[in-house]
């Protein structure tokens, strides 16, 4: 199984989005990777946002935010049926 992949924008952080980032980043389960920028403005600029696995998911608090990561890492993945063997 692939790990997922969580990104965070640096310039987000003041968000409130460090703590989440550190949670997640302890979880081995994930990759979770921050960059200086993801060249998302809008989102970074309004509120708290992650993507996961290329993704955006944006939330109106840090607490939401770890919400929505968590339902989108859940989602059924479309590739699941396939057989790549």
């Amino acid at each position: 199984m692939i790990r997922p992949i969580i990104e965070f924008c640096a310039s987000n952080m003041h968000h409130g989005t460090q703590e989440l980032f550190d949670k997640l980043d302890a979880n081995p389960e994930y990759d979770v990777i921050e960059y200086g920028c993801l060249g998302n403005c809008g989102q970074c600029d309004f509120g708290p946002y992650a993507m996961v696995n290329s993704d955006i998911v944006e939330a109106d608090t840090p607490e939401a935010l770890e919400k929505a990561i968590d339902v989108k890492m859940n989602e059924e993945d479309p590739w699941a049926s396939l057989d790549l063997d």
